[in-house]
C-alpha cells in the first residue's frame, strides 16, 4: 500500500512540475489561455493519462519494464514539446534550417507565370491518408503563391474523397489571395484509383497543359519516374517530396529540388511560420537528439562492461545497461 502511495504522489510532483513549467507565463487571465493552443491542452491529457497508467501498473507490481520505459519516454518527449510549444507564442520563436526547396516555390511559381502556362501539384498516389493531407497542407501554401500571380493551378488526385478536400483547399487558397474568380473547380480532377493510369494521366496533363512548374509530394511508388521524367521533358521546374526512402533516389536524378525526410512534414511549419508547429518541430528533434544521445552511451558502457567487466565505470553504469537493454 506504501508503493503505491509513493507512486500516486510521485505522478502528483510530475504533473505539478509540468503544469508550473506550462504557465510559466508573463501575465494571466486571457492572455494565459490565448496562449495554449489546442494541440498543447493535448498533450496535457496525453502526458496526464500516460502517468496514471505508469502510477497504475507499478502499484500492481508488474514486471513488464519495457511498457514502463516506454511510457516512461513518452512523457519525457510530451514534456520537452509541451515547453517549447508554451514558449513559442510568448516571442521565443524557434527557427529552423533553410530547405532549398521550399525557397524556390516562388521561383518556379513565377517562371510558369512568366511563360503563361500553369502549375501542377500531385499530391501522391496514397489515397486519404497522413502523406496526402500533409500535402494538401503544402499545396496550400503554394497555391496562394500561385493566385497571387494570376496563376492556374492544377490538381490531380487519385483519391475520389480528395477531389471535395483538393477542391476546398485550393479555393481557400484563391480566395486568401484575394482572387477567387480564378479558381476553377475543374482544375481539381479525379483521374483514376489505379496506380499506373493515374500516373498516364499526370503524364498526359503534363504533356497537353504544357505545365512550367511541377510539385510531386506525398507518397510515390514505382511511377515516381514517370511522372519526374515527363515533368522535365516538358521544362518545368520540379520539387518533389516523399517519405518513402526507396524513391528518393529517383526524384533527386530527375527533379530540381528535393525534400528529403522528414523535411516533408517540417515544410507546413517552414512556410506558415507557426510557432505553434515550429516548437513542435524542435521540440521533437531535442527529443531525437536525447534518444541518440541514450544509444550512444548505453552501446559504450556495454562495450566497456563487456571488455573491462572489473572497471569500477562499468560496475556504476550496470543499472542503466540493465535499464538501456530491456
Amino acid at each position: 500500500m506504501q508503493h503505491a502511495i509513493d507512486n500516486w504522489a510521485t505522478a502528483a510532483m510530475v504533473v505539478i512540475l509540468s503544469l508550473i513549467i506550462l504557465f510559466k507565463i508573463e501575465g494571466a487571465g486571457e492572455r494565459a489561455k490565448s496562449i495554449i493552443p489546442s494541440t498543447t491542452l493535448i498533450w496535457i491529457f496525453g502526458i496526464l493519462l500516460s502517468i496514471t497508467v505508469l502510477t497504475f501498473v507499478q502499484s500492481h507490481g508488474t514486471h513488464d519494464k519495457s511498457a514502463l520505459h516506454a511510457i516512461y519516454i513518452e512523457d519525457c518527449v510530451g514534456v520537452a514539446i509541451l515547453i517549447l510549444l508554451a514558449a513559442s507564442p510568448r516571442g521565443k520563436v524557434p527557427t529552423i534550417r533553410r530547405i532549398a526547396g521550399l525557397n524556390a516555390i516562388d521561383e518556379a511559381v513565377g517562371r510558369a507565370t512568366e511563360l503563361g502556362r500553369p502549375v501542377l501539384m500531385v499530391p501522391g498516389i496514397d489515397g486519404l491518408g497522413i502523406t496526402s493531407l500533409q500535402a494538401l497542407n503544402i499545396f496550400s501554401h503554394i497555391a496562394r503563391s500561385v493566385a497571387k500571380f494570376g496563376n492556374r493551378t492544377i490538381l490531380p488526385v487519385i483519391d475520389p474523397p480528395l477531389v471535395g478536400i483538393g477542391e476546398e483547399v485550393i479555393r481557400e487558397a484563391y480566395t486568401h489571395a484575394g482572387r477567387p474568380e480564378l479558381f476553377n473547380p475543374d482544375d481539381v480532377r479525379f483521374l483514376s484509383d489505379r496506380q499506373f493510369s493515374f500516373a498516364a494521366g499526370c503524364a498526359g496533363l503534363m504533356e497537353r497543359e504544357k505545365v512550367a512548374a511541377v510539385f510531386l509530394m506525398g507518397a510515390f511508388f514505382a511511377e515516381s519516374l514517370i511522372l519526374a521524367e515527363t515533368g522535365q521533358r516538358v521544362g518545368a521546374i520540379q520539387v518533389a517530396a516523399t517519405p518513402m526512402t526507396t524513391q528518393l533516389p529517383f526524384f533527386i536524378a530527375s527533379c530540381d529540388y528535393v525534400l528529403l525526410g522528414d523535411e516533408f512534414y517540417a515544410a507546413s511549419a517552414y512556410l506558415s511560420k507557426n510557432p505553434t508547429l515550429l516548437g513542435s518541430i524542435v521540440g521533437q528533434d531535442y527529443c531525437k537528439v536525447g534518444i541518440l544521445l541514450s544509444i550512444v552511451l548505453g552501446t559504450v558502457a556495454a562495450s566497456m562492461l563487456a571488455v573491462s567487466p572489473h572497471l569500477q565505470i562499468a560496475k556504476e553504469l550496470h543499472g542503466f545497461i540493465e535499464w538501456f537493454t530491456r
